[in-house]
């Protein structure tokens, strides 16, 4: 190392790891310690009581401005079409939620609505590098599209596949989801619209540990008609919309085998390395640029001194 002494190299490595502590960045660190909000707000969804009418979607729809779906909402036919890739249909840019129907070995149909679940610990947050999505007090999961860069993590790491894009904008792209009725409603406690519209009483809208009371108490009272399961009560973490069902979770398309644990304690120890990696190292090579260019201003090999060139 030209100009650089061993003690000089290793007074670099030492300043480096001593830089880490002001130069790593926060977000991993902040992320591995995430523990949501566990007095926000949530929905109890009760599959029992929806009939499909298609009333929260309608809501929904003109509560954000949406544009109009190809058939009406009271166009029950819907609810045999297939998506382009012969799943049922999925939220996106034109509809934040859906109810879809699901012909149950019970034999009667089920209908499911589908929206962003509000996750007390979300992936779609930390795998964010820039910081586009926020956990609320109140208990939504937030998206800013001023700041997103199109990256799409976001969906590769929800463990639902929520999260859509709009691809129909070729200039500005955004991520679309459910927002929970963050800024209208739920900042005012306030129900969110498709809670507010639906006729039969099919959601609930409440505190997250009363949600978690009722539902409990629903099954201990009915034993016979519910399913002795809160999904979302602890799935990945717990998630502020959650769900009661009369038939077993798999038959309505949820995914059963997802773990209890939140998605970032999988990766909680990598990202702990994570300000380690980009603190340290740039530090260090920093350092040793520093000293050598201290060493060379000193008459190092390759510069003129200082009295070069200078009159006398």
């Amino acid at each position: 190392m030209s100009g650089l002494s061993r003690r000089g190299f290793l007074a670099a490595g030492a300043a480096g790891v001593a830089a880490a502590g002001l130069c790593s960045p926060g977000k991993a660190s902040a992320a591995a310690r995430l523990e949501g909000y566990p007095e926000g707000m949530g929905v109890l969804v009760d599959f029992t009581k929806c009939v499909g009418c298609r009333s929260c979607e309608a809501a929904c729809n003109k509560e954000h401005g949406l544009p109009a779906p190809a058939q009406p909402f009271d166009d029950l036919s819907v609810f045999d079409q297939r998506s382009h890739n012969g799943q049922p249909r999925r939220p996106d840019e034109n509809a934040f939620t859906v109810v879809n129907r699901y012909d149950t070995a019970a034999g009667g149909p089920v209908y499911r609505k589908i929206q962003c679940n509000h996750c007390n610990e979300p992936a779609c947050l930390t795998s964010c590098f820039v910081n586009a999505y926020t956990k609320t007090k109140e208990g939504a999961v937030v998206y800013n599209g001023d700041v997103c860069v199109g990256c799409r993590m976001c969906m590769t790491a929800c463990p639902f596949y929520v999260p859509g894009y709009s691809y129909s904008s070729a200039y500005n792209p955004l991520i679309v989801k459910c927002n929970f009725c963050h800024d209208k409603r739920l900042v005012h406690g306030r129900p969110p619209a498709c809670v507010e519209a639906c006729p039969q009483e099919a959601l609930t809208f409440g505190h997250r540990k009363e949600l978690i009371r009722i539902g409990h108490d629903r099954i201990r009272q009915n034993p016979d008609r519910y399913v002795n399961h809160i999904y979302g009560e602890k799935e990945v973490g717990g998630t502020a919309w959650m769900y009661l069902s009369n038939v077993p979770f798999e038959q309505v398309a949820f995914d059963t085998t997802l773990q209890t644990e939140p998605i970032i304690n999988n990766v909680k120890d990598f990202l702990g390395m994570v300000p380690v990696v980009l603190g340290v190292w740039p530090a260090l090579f920093a350092g040793m640029h520093l000293l050598a260019t201290k060493g060379k201003e000193h008459g190092g090999a390759g510069h003129a001194g200082p009295e070069d060139g200078e009159e006398r």
